[in-house]
């Protein structure tokens, strides 16, 4: 057993050794600082164009390419799976899931086939999906209510928008509903206008330290919108498993994540065990399941 012990420290060290370099040191620094100055005069799109990752990017009209990231002061190891799209290729629309009149497990397992891209939706309470849900253009579900919740919208133009809670009415219930489409409510929202959300900074708004697999959306100035997954890769040598564990970004880093990735609004979605992306292509289908089933998921298909 003490050399069986032995050999797996050696393979760990080795492959920290190998590990890809931070993405950003002091990590934790940073997203404090980042808090504090959220309420600056110079909007952070503009200078989010210089800080992107150089990816090399694959597919069609859906594209996506794998990240190597370490994160905080221990360097934890992260592989963002990003994707990105055009909505006005590709209808985004919700996929609810049924079992006669109650919802149904879903997973990517059951995602339709025409649809290119499919990950879940949201968040979940026992009962069903969290807050607002509008499909096809018909309110299956009230509005929620909470100071971090955001609402995903895609429009009868086919533009996605991330809805603060300041402007949720105006979707909700004013002028902009009859152009509501889809639509669903999360949380925490993390990105507005390319800055981390006023209410996201307070004192005790959020754990800050806790980390976990993330999932989330957000929409870049050039109305594309952007995918993020992450999963735990510690060292080549573990099994796939290991990329299930419940480690990743805490929230202000998954926001930081989004914002190099172009987005200048952008929410969370259910993580941890939910978290599932499905990406389909001439060349193969690409899969990252999850460990629990979602009653309701978003999928792009092609118009």
């Amino acid at each position: 057993m003490r050399t069986l012990a032995a050999r797996a420290i050696g393979l760990l060290a080795a492959a920290m050794v190998a590990a890809p370099a931070p993405i950003w040191a002091q990590r934790t620094r940073l997203t404090d600082r980042a808090c504090s100055d959220t309420l600056g005069t110079v909007p952070a799109r503009r200078s989010a164009a210089s800080s992107q990752p150089l990816l090399t990017w694959r597919g069609g009209s859906v594209e996506w390419s794998e990240w190597p990231v370490q994160l905080g002061r221990r360097a934890v190891p992260v592989t963002v799976i990003a994707v990105r799209f055009d909505p006005t290729q590709l209808r985004l629309a919700l996929d609810i899931a049924r079992a006669g009149e109650l919802l149904g497990p879903w997973s990517i397992d059951g995602a339709p086939p025409p649809a290119l891209v499919a990950f879940n939706a949201g968040q979940f309470t026992d009962d069903g999906p969290w807050g607002w849900v509008v499909h096809r253009g018909r309110e299956w579900q009230a509005p929620g209510a909470g100071a971090l919740a955001a609402s995903i919208v895609v429009d009868s133009s086919d533009r996605v928008h991330i809805v603060p809670p300041s402007r949720a009415s105006e979707w909700q219930t004013g002028r902009s509903r009859g152009s509501v489409v889809e639509a669903l409510q999360s949380y925490p929202q993390l990105l507005a206008d390319g800055r981390l959300p006023r209410v996201l900074c307070r004192v005790g708004a959020i754990n800050r330290g806790h980390r976990d697999i993330r999932l989330a959306l957000g929409v870049r100035p050039d109305g594309r919108v952007v995918v993020a997954l992450t999963r735990y890769a510690p060292v080549a040598v573990l099994p796939e498993a290991a990329s299930r564990l419940p480690i990743g970004p805490t929230t202000l880093e998954m926001a930081e994540i989004m914002w190099r990735l172009g987005a200048i609004d952008a929410v969370m979605l259910d993580g941890g065990l939910s978290a599932q992306l499905l990406i389909r292509q001439e060349t193969g289908v690409h899969r990252w399941p999850g460990l629990r089933s979602v009653p309701m998921a978003i999928v792009g298909i092609p118009r």
